[in-house]
């Protein structure tokens, strides 16, 4: 049996006893082994691979470019991060923006507006739209993060990787969405048409605010490892997914108001099985990266 095939058993073999993930999490420890981190491996194993929670934030930090290939460059690079994070933190405070009484969230929205020189005149004016994606984008990172700093870099990281890298892929998730829930249940997307419900669906809540706030933590995890390592196109398929678990619910319904309410508020105990769905889709429909750990 050679090397591959004996791994290719294991792993099978793995899966079918409920040890899925063991192979998988002894080949990202050999990447992170590595001296210097080879960022094209790490995306294509985040892009195949649900990352093991515990390598999660340091992997996420690589690929949003928080911290630098080089392992022994880390700690520095992350110990001028906290400086950053300090030096703006006690800029707001000094021109009373924020106080202890300030919700951490609210505190992470006035430091990116600071630093993106977007900062309003006072704390009392009402919220733009970004901001609101910018605080459900954050309430999501606080569950899954734990140290403050590492939190902050990261929304603020995940937050710029959307309105740089995606800015020119979010505006067509919509339509794809439509195709391949065409290819999937044509009659499902009928039923939405003749509702008018199509063009009232939450894509905002889908696709600007990548699913925060509408799946728990430990769902969106997964979804967001894909969006980190280069694809936001999985959001297509999560939200594809949603319709066709939630079929038989979507097809009773007959407004398109009562539709979106519906979606904007799925029940959370399917949410592990509708990802785990969505992330076979996306490899049906859009291929398997090659994994070259």
């Amino acid at each position: 049996m050679t090397e591959d095939s004996q791994r290719n058993f294991r792993s099978v073999y793995y899966e079918k006893v409920g040890f899925r993930g063991v192979e998988e999490k002894k080949s990202l420890e050999i990447l992170l082994k590595d001296d210097r981190l080879d960022i094209e491996k790490l995306c294509t194993f985040s892009q195949r691979f649900p990352l093991p929670s515990m390598y999660r934030a340091l992997v996420w930090k690589v690929l949003l470019g928080i911290l630098p290939p080089h392992h022994e460059s880390h700690a520095q690079v992350m110990m001028y991060r906290k400086e950053q994070y300090c030096d703006v933190l006690h800029a707001l405070e000094v021109v009373r923006f924020v106080s202890d009484a300030t919700p951490q969230v609210e505190v992470y929205l006035r430091m990116y507006q600071l630093e993106s020189g977007k900062l309003p005149r006072s704390p009392s004016f009402p919220l733009e739209p970004e901001d609101e994606v910018f605080l459900a984008i954050a309430k999501a990172v606080e569950e899954m993060v734990e140290d403050s700093v590492d939190c902050y870099w990261i929304i603020r990281s995940f937050v710029n990787q959307l309105k740089n890298k995606y800015r020119e892929s979010l505006p067509q998730l919509p339509k794809a969405f439509e195709q391949y829930l065409n290819l999937e249940d044509s009659r499902l997307l009928s039923h939405l048409k003749t509702c008018s419900a199509l063009s009232k669906l939450p894509y905002d809540l889908w696709f600007k605010r990548c699913f925060a706030g509408c799946l728990p933590e430990s769902s969106l995890q997964r979804v967001w490892d894909k969006v980190v390592s280069g694809s936001c196109k999985i959001l297509v398929f999560v939200a594809v997914e949603i319709l066709l678990t939630f079929k038989i619910k979507v097809m009773a319904l007959n407004s398109a108001e009562k539709i979106t309410k519906f979606l904007e508020n799925i029940p959370q105990d399917s949410s592990d099985a509708i990802v785990s769905k969505a992330i076979d889709l996306w490899h049906k429909h859009c291929g398997t990266p090659v994994h070259s750990a």
